[in-house]
C-alpha cells in the first residue's frame, strides 16, 4: 500500500483514528443491539480478528466499552474495564451523543475516567449516533523493564 493510500486509510477508518492497530486483542463490553457495527466491523478489519467478548479471560491490548447513562455506575464499569488491559493499554469509552437515548455528559466522563486512574487522549466522532473518548491506562514505571 502507499503511503497516500495510508494517510486516507487513517482519515477514513475511524478504527485506524482511534488508534486500532493489526494483531491486537480487543476485548468488548456493553454489546446491545443499538451499537454502531460499521464501527465493530471496522475495529476487527484493522486488528485482524473478531472482536472478544466479556467472558475473555486473559488481558488483552484495548477493550470497547459501548456506555448508557441506563447502564449504572461509570467509574465501577471503568475501574471494571482496567481489569481486562494490560498496563499502558487503552480503554474506547463509547457512549450516545447528545440529545440520543442514553447520553452521558462530558464532566461525566472526565470525573469517572480521572476516578478509575485513567487519562483521555482524545474524543471523536465514530458514528452517526456514537461518540468515542479514548481512555489511556497509566504505563508500569520505566523501572520495571
Amino acid at each position: 500500500m502507499s503511503a497516500t493510500a495510508d494517510h486516507a486509510e487513517e482519515r477514513t477508518n475511524p478504527a485506524v483514528r482511534l488508534g486500532f492497530q493489526p494483531e491486537q486483542v480487543v476485548q468488548e463490553i456493553g454489546y446491545d443491539d443499538d451499537v454502531d457495527q460499521e464501527l465493530r466491523e471496522a475495529i476487527e478489519e484493522v486488528v485482524g480478528s473478531e472482536l472478544v467478548d466479556e467472558d475473555y479471560d486473559d488481558v488483552a491490548d484495548a477493550v470497547v466499552l459501548w456506555f448508557r447513562d441506563e447502564d449504572g455506575d461509570l467509574t465501577d464499569a471503568l475501574v471494571d474495564a482496567t481489569t481486562y488491559v494490560e498496563e499502558g493499554g487503552s480503554i474506547l469509552l463509547l457512549t450516545p451523543k447528545t440529545g440520543r437515548t442514553g447520553y452521558v455528559e462530558p464532566s461525566d466522563i472526565s470525573e469517572a475516567a480521572t476516578t478509575a486512574g485513567l487519562s483521555a487522549s482524545k474524543s471523536v466522532s465514530v458514528g452517526k449516533d456514537w461518540s468515542g473518548s479514548r481512555l489511556v491506562t497509566p504505563k508500569a514505571a520505566k523501572s520495571k523493564r
